[in-house]
């Protein structure tokens, strides 16, 4: 596919695509360029843009998701750091999500006074 349809496919803009080609988030597992130069993309490459685009969301940085994605590809980030970067993202994500929980008690309980008040004006 080209990467118009990869980004509507994704949500993403085709210059978010080529960036993260540029800065190593794709590589030639990912894109192909045919002979007339365009970049063609495979079915697979949705799927690891959607990975990237969710583990963004949960605070991965692009320098570690480049490192995720390079370690996975040639293995040169060794074990132990990999396990460790993915522990503290994994205890970032528990406590961001903590925070999220706190955000949505809070909210319901004005959720319930304004409704409250709503029902006894009536």
């Amino acid at each position: 596919m080209k990467i118009h349809e990869l980004a509507q496919k994704t949500g993403l803009t085709p210059s978010a695509i080529r960036y993260y080609e540029k800065v190593g988030l794709l590589d030639l597992r990912h894109v192909r360029r045919g002979e007339n130069n365009y970049r063609y993309y495979g079915e697979e490459t949705v799927e690891h843009l959607q990975l990237i685009i969710k583990a963004q969301s949960v605070g991965f940085t692009i320098l570690e998701l480049k490192e995720v994605v390079q370690a996975e590809e040639t293995s040169e980030l060794p074990l132990p750091m990999m396990i460790d970067l993915l522990h503290r993202k994994i205890k970032e994500i528990d406590r961001r999500q903590s925070e999220l929980d706190q955000v949505k008690v809070h909210l319901a309980r004005i959720l319930a006074h304004k409704m409250a008040l709503l029902n006894a004006e009536k």
